[in-house]
Parts: C-alpha cells; structure tokens; sequence
C-alpha cells in the first residue's frame, strides 16, 4: 500500500480530472502482483518500438502508473473490473516485442502483464490451444512432440507470444507457405474477456476472430487462442549468394513456385552484410543473399533454380547444424530481425515497411536502389497473402530527420503502386490499414464499452461512444 502511495504523480481516470486513489485501487487489486518501482514501470510500459527515433521521443514519458501481472482468468476478471470501476486506461502486454508501440501505455493508467498465463492448454490433430502469454518458441517445442509444428511465427519467436502475435501481428515466418494470420484456416478460435465492471468472456471462431486480430488490444483482452498446426518438416536453412540484387530478386519470383516447398524466403542487399557478423565469408560484401527455409525433398530443385540464376549456396543445413556452426538460422536474417542486426551494429539506421504492387516488378526496387544510395538499403520478403503471392519490403533507412523520412516515403509511394505501411506512428489506421475496420470497433462497443483499452491507438474510438463516461 505504501508503494502504491509513492507513485510520483497521481494519475486521473480516463474521462475524468478527478485524481485517482491509488491506495483504494490496490485495495481492489488485493493478491495480486503489483509492480510499482518506477524503473520497472518503465521497463514493462516500453517495447521495440525504439526502432523509430519519431516514437522514441514521441512515447518517452508514457509510463503505467501501476503494472499488474496476473496468472490467472480470475486475476484478468479482476482487474477488467477494476479498470472498470475507477475508469482507468488499460493496457495489456505480454513479450513487447512489437515495434509500433502497441503496448506503450499512451494515457499511463494500468498494465497488465499477461506473460505468466503461458501454458499449452490442448492440442489435437491440426490445432493447439494455448494461452495468449505463451511463448510461441515453447508451443512449437510442444506441439513437436505430435510430429506437428506451427504454421507462422515471427522472427522473435523466442520471446514472443501468441497473443501479442494475433493483437499486433501480420504474418511472419511460415506465410511464404501458409499465407498471413487472417488468412482463412490460419486463427481457429478465441476467448477473449471484456473490459466492464462484471467482464464477460466472449468467444470467437474463424473469420470472427479478426475482429481482434491486428487490433492492438484495443478491444477486448484475449485469453487464449486455438491456431492451425502442419505436419512438421525439418527445414533445411539455405542462404543462396549471388552478383546482383536484381540477380537475387528474379530468382526469388522464379522460387514462387509449386515444385519447391519453401517456409520462408527473403532478400537482402550486400550492403546488410557487415551487420550480421557471424556470417563471415558465407555473406561476404561483394555478394547479395537470399535467405531461405527449404525442406529436403525439393532441395535438389532449390539448387538447380539458385545455380540457373547465376548463384550459389554458402550455407546449408538444419537449425542445429547452423547452430552448432555458429550461423545464424535463416529466420534471424529476415523480417524484421534485419533491422534489429543493423541497429546493434549502427544505431544511426532506422526502417520502412513497403508493399508492392502485384505483379511484383523488380524495376521498382532498382529504381530506388539508383534514387536513394546510400541513405536506404533493400531487404524484400516473399509471402502469401489471400492465396496469391506478395512481395513486401523491410528497408534501412538512414536517420536523417523526420523531413528526411517522410521524403523518402512519398517518393516511394509516387514510384510503381508502392503503399507504405509506416511503422512510425503507434495508430492501426496510419500504420497501414489506412482505413478504420468498423467490425473491430462494432466489437470494441462490446468488449470495452467506456472505451478503456489501450487509448490513442486507434482513430476508429471517439468519446461519444462511451455508454458511460
């Protein structure tokens, strides 16, 4: 009680001047495990969202007032209710590997860390249910034991978790084959609990389940997710070398193909290659990469695309064989590891998220390589989406200001039906939907009714639609 008194400012509920009283707040939160040292508020109201410079200055005093961890749906039942009651904001996170700042408390209030609800809790044939603080690295050593594997993932799967995936999630690792998370067969089913002074659990199936998918918690707390398992294959990791990023990235669209069975493909531009540092002469800087997970049966006809496009194979193997060699496995040089690589090696780098027109024209991206120079380096990953293939880039960009940023941005978005999907801004319309999703909302009006969850996040909420204020 006395260290919820200590809390350098007083707080206010959402909706209200009035102060909030923090000593009865924690008297609500009885059993629970609060967290009020301010270092550690800080630490778990943050996430990777320093990959921009505009959201590190822009998020940098935006600390939970008071952060909860709780274990159990009993534990979320109880502080949904009393977020309920004092109208305070409330903010869910779990592993705060997103970078866009969704679990970065913007009216301070409440965190709720979900990590400890972490446990597989069924899985059968095809599917495996687990909670949302699960790890997606343990569900995949879980699921193993059955002979199946996970369908997607990110890159930071290690760390991150299933439900901070479907809240802040696109697609990732695996969605060259199976396509992104809302594509249809991939999210089988959701439970989620409402945000109100009795929360209810609302279950959600198939398609339904985008009404929080990508939603950045803003509606609704998700419990525990059922996801869409494969037979699992050993994967052999490849990285393919070759004269010329056009080189590369021709190779890549002649790799779409049915005849080799590919989990992840992605390209990366010489210039990338003194960041990742364990690679060595298997990515020298006069060679351009592509970075791939092939299973055995199709690596024969792997090899014969990559040395009928004028390349060949520095590296290949399984993750334990990479492992054990000291390489990094294919996954962890692409998505958005690429920039995490750059960033520990030269902080002055920041990134942009690019789709391109389909087809995909390698032109555009030469283009760009002729206009920018040095100041953006290529890096495209290859994926389905809605069953037809996508090609979307994750480029470097030199931190030159904010000016700078947004000129290279229009000029990409002039060039070739680019659409930028700006990871610089922490709402879900600007970052890339560019349109609010009114089903998320029509749910948010169920699920979060005095408008609680996760505010400033989406352009979709306004005040007036608070049933109380």
């Amino acid at each position: 009680m006395n260290a919820v008194a200590s809390i350098p400012h007083p707080g206010r509920a959402l909706h209200d001047p009035r102060p909030i009283d923090w000593a009865a707040v924690a008297h609500d939160l009885a059993g629970l495990n609060l967290i009020t040292a301010p270092g550690t508020r800080k630490r778990l109201s943050r996430d990777f969202h320093w990959y921009s410079p505009i959201l590190t200055a822009q998020l940098a005093d935006r600390v939970a007032d008071l952060v909860v961890k709780v274990g159990t749906e009993d534990d979320v039942r109880q502080v949904c209710a009393t977020a309920a009651k004092w109208k305070l904001p409330l903010t869910v996170r779990a592993g705060g590997t997103g970078n866009y700042g969704q679990c970065v408390p913007m009216e301070n209030g409440l965190v709720m860390d979900v990590t400890s609800m972490c446990r597989v809790l069924d899985m059968g044939a095809g599917w495996v249910r687990a909670q949302a603080g699960a790890c997606l690295r343990d569900i995949e050593l879980a699921v193993a034991e059955t002979g199946q594997a996970l369908r997607m993932w990110p890159s930071t799967w290690h760390v991150a978790t299933l439900g901070g995936f479907i809240a802040g999630g696109f697609g990732g690792i695996g969605s060259f084959r199976h396509g992104i998370l809302r594509d249809p067969g991939n999210m089988l089913r959701a439970r989620v609990m409402t945000v109100e002074r009795e929360p209810r659990i609302i279950e959600l199936e198939g398609d339904e389940i985008q009404k929080v998918q990508h939603a950045f918690g803003t509606n609704g707390v998700i419990l525990d997710v059922t996801v869409a398992l494969s037979p699992a294959v050993e994967w052999r990791h490849c990285t393919a070398l070759f004269p010329t990023y056009r080189g590369v990235l021709d190779f890549a669209q002649a790799a779409c193909r049915p005849d080799i069975d590919l989990f992840l493909l992605s390209t990366v531009e010489a210039r990338f290659s003194p960041y990742y540092t364990s690679m060595g002469a298997r990515f020298p800087p006069d060679r351009h990469a592509a970075f791939t997970m092939v299973s055995p049966g199709t690596l024969p006809a792997f090899r014969a695309l990559v040395a009928a496009h004028g390349g060949h194979i520095s590296v290949a193997g399984t993750e334990a064989e990479l492992l054990a060699e000291g390489l990094p496995p294919a996954y962890e040089c692409a998505y958005n590891h690429t920039t995490l690589q750059a960033l520990k090696v030269d902080k002055s780098w920041t990134y942009l998220q690019v789709a391109y027109a389909q087809p995909f024209d390698p032109a555009v991206v030469q283009r760009h390589l002729d206009i920018f120079g040095d100041d953006v380096l290529q890096h495209q990953d290859f994926s389905l989406a809605g069953g037809e293939h996508g090609t979307f880039g994750i480029l470097l960009v030199r931190w030159k200001g904010i000016e700078h940023q947004y000129e290279v941005m229009r000029e990409i978005e002039s060039q070739g039906g680019c659409q930028i999907f700006n990871p610089h801004v922490v709402t879900i319309e600007d970052g890339g939907m560019k349109a609010i999703d009114s089903q998320q909302i029509d749910f948010k009006k169920r699920s979060d009714p005095m408008g609680l969850m996760n505010p400033g996040k989406t352009r979709g909420w306004h005040l007036d639609m608070a049933t109380e204020r």
